[in-house]
């Protein structure tokens, strides 16, 4: 009974995108104009085998994911690094604060042009990108994780007479985690976001975003279809990934 109720919960998830999908499926049966905007199913099935047949979908996606992995990577540890200094030292927050606030206030997107002029618009570029959209979620989270560790532990440290690498490593860095892993997850959906966006506005080299460009210039519009479900199903896949990751490694705080 309770596996049944169990499937039966899952199943009312499913629900809404079964009706998106019908709704799609009767919008694209109401004419030439609507064909073209709601492309029919039995099209995009035929394009999507297409893909699959010529490898343009896989080579496309490994492009994209790998673009976004090292952009991450980069961002991450460059967050993690100023974040920490910020938190850490008063004087490397006077110095980098006032202008990490004010980049950060700047769209990802709007930075493209200056940055295409600066760089072009081969790979570096596209990942400079991606590494300043992860870069601003995890510096924020990884200050906020050190800014807000309870007094009571640091006074703990103190009375133990622990060095400044002990109390980093048994008080600052497990307290922070939480935060941390938060802004690694907020990193990776805004690396996996900027990846494929770079790719729409910088229009070289493989990637997802490439591929619906080139499929809207030869007015495919089914293969556009596919490449948004392939970015979206790839971001949610992504993220649960990670969160389950996240609760398993940490699982010790309760998270």
């Amino acid at each position: 009974m309770n596996n049944l109720l169990s499937h039966a919960r899952r199943a009312r998830g499913l629900l809404l995108p079964a009706l998106l999908v019908a709704a799609w499926e009767v919008a694209s049966h109401q004419g030439a104009s609507q064909a073209y905007a709601f492309v029919p199913l039995s099209v995009i099935g035929q394009g999507l085998t297409e893909l699959i047949r010529n490898g343009d979908l896989l080579i496309s996606t490994l492009a994209s994911l790998q673009r976004t992995c090292i952009g991450l990577l980069i961002g991450v540890i460059a967050g993690l690094l100023v974040g920490a200094a910020m938190a850490l030292s008063a004087i490397a927050e006077r110095l980098l604060a006032p202008l990490y606030h004010m980049l950060r206030q700047v769209p990802i997107l709007g930075l493209i042009p200056l940055i295409a002029l600066w760089f072009g618009s081969q790979e570096g570029a596209k990942l400079l990108i991606v590494s300043l959209a992860a870069f601003y979620p995890m510096t924020l989270n990884t200050f906020e994780g050190f800014t807000h560790i309870d007094r009571r532990y640091r006074e703990v440290a103190r009375v133990l007479e622990w060095n400044t690498w002990q109390v980093f490593t048994q008080v600052l860095l497990p307290g922070a985690l939480r935060s941390i892993a938060n802004g690694i997850l907020h990193a990776l959906a805004f690396a996996w976001v900027s990846s494929v966006g770079s790719e729409l506005f910088l229009s070289t080299g493989s990637g997802l975003g490439n591929l619906m460009m080139n499929a809207e210039a030869g007015a495919r519009m089914e293969i556009v279809v596919i490449g948004v479900v392939c970015i979206g199903l790839m971001g949610y896949a992504m993220n649960q990934l990670f969160s389950r990751l996240t609760r398993h490694l940490l699982r010790w705080r309760d998270i």
